[in-house]
């Protein structure tokens, strides 16, 4: 039996639906899945999006507390890539900001206040140590001290730079050696020892580069010192 022209208009208008969703149903279209959905009834609810991870200053997890420095360092990774210091999300030492070097990358920031006062690097293996002391030995009370070493840090250093790091807080600098990595903060006037320290031996059997360790990333809060009264 012939179909009427009515009939036929409809049928091909359900074939081509019916095409049309088919070929959206397999290529998992967004179209498909709203026309699947209104032919079933169903109600879709829509999936809402992961957030996206705060992000606080120095890329640290956590927000420091009021009154206190957000900090990050991150030591040098073998002889290639430079260290970075980070203070209030603002990079004090970066390959970026061409002021990295061999040996010990050094800042020195107003613990009142925050201010970076100085920052210099020292090559530990072919520099003069008397350049590194002359730095340290004038520190005024309360200046914190940021330090991230780089390929070498420890070939020049003598007993009064160590002398004058473990017055800062320091107890790793007492056994650091032969491109070992290390990061470090302390103050002038610091009653005990630093909490923020890390060392990463160079040891053959454990280095994951060839001939040094690995890199060491350190961050925190660094409570800010109230004024001197005068």
């Amino acid at each position: 039996m012939r179909l009427t022209g009515p009939l036929r208009a409809v049928a091909v208008l359900l074939l081509v639906g019916l095409t049309w969703l088919l070929a959206n149903s397999l290529f998992g279209g967004e179209s498909g899945s709203s026309v699947r959905y209104f032919f079933s009834g169903a109600s879709e609810e829509p999936t809402p999006a992961e957030p996206r991870p705060r992000r606080y200053k120095c890329g640290l997890t956590a927000p420091c507390p009021p009154k206190h420095l957000a900090f990050r360092l991150v030591s040098g990774a073998a002889n290639v890539i430079g260290p970075k210091i980070c203070l209030e999300d603002k990079m004090l030492v970066s390959s970026v900001k061409n002021n990295v070097g061999r040996g010990l990358n050094i800042a020195l920031v107003n613990g009142v206040t925050g201010e970076l006062l100085a920052s210099k690097t020292f090559d530990m293996w072919a520099g003069d140590v008397s350049d590194l002391l002359k730095f340290l030995r004038p520190l005024h009370e309360g200046t914190l001290v940021f330090v991230a070493s780089f390929d070498d840090a420890a070939t020049k250093m003598n007993d009064e730079a160590r002398r004058l790091f473990e017055e800062l807080g320091s107890t790793a600098v007492k056994e650091l050696a032969f491109r070992d990595s290390w990061v470090f903060v302390g103050a002038k006037g610091i009653e005990n020892k630093s909490p923020f320290e890390q060392r990463m031996k160079n040891s053959k059997s454990s280095n994951k580069y060839e001939g040094w360790p690995e890199s060491l990333e350190m961050d925190g809060c660094i409570p800010l010192r109230p004024p001197l009264e005068g």
